[in-house]
């Protein structure tokens, strides 16, 4: 799947998980070990857990392989690394404390 591909599958697979609040941040100009910042959050940290595997079943169903999934164990944050796309699944709380919105908007 080419980035833009890539990019829109995740948004669609978010949204039919329920996953709130996504932004998506273009950073290519920002970052070289990535195109797109996905930020969404959860309902609860079974909801974040849930999110984080559904796209890592919904990727490797279309043949690609995630580089990497961290923090999903826990179920209060998950970072799903797709390359060209990484996804942070948050519940509210961690989400108003690392505050990825901010850190990666344009100035």
């Amino acid at each position: 799947m080419h980035t833009e591909q890539l990019h829109e599958f995740v948004l669609t697979q978010l949204e039919d998980i329920k996953a709130r609040d996504i932004v998506s941040i273009h950073v290519t100009e920002r970052a070289s070990f990535t195109d797109y910042m996905v930020i969404c959050s959860g309902n609860s940290s079974r909801h974040v857990r849930s999110i984080a595997e559904h796209i890592n079943t919904q990727v490797k169903a279309e043949g690609m392989t995630p580089i990497g999934i961290e923090g999903q164990d826990v179920g209060e944050w998950a970072l799903i690394d797709l390359g060209d796309v990484i996804v942070h699944v948050m519940t509210d709380d961690v989400r108003d404390l690392y505050q990825l919105e901010k850190l990666w908007a344009e100035e």
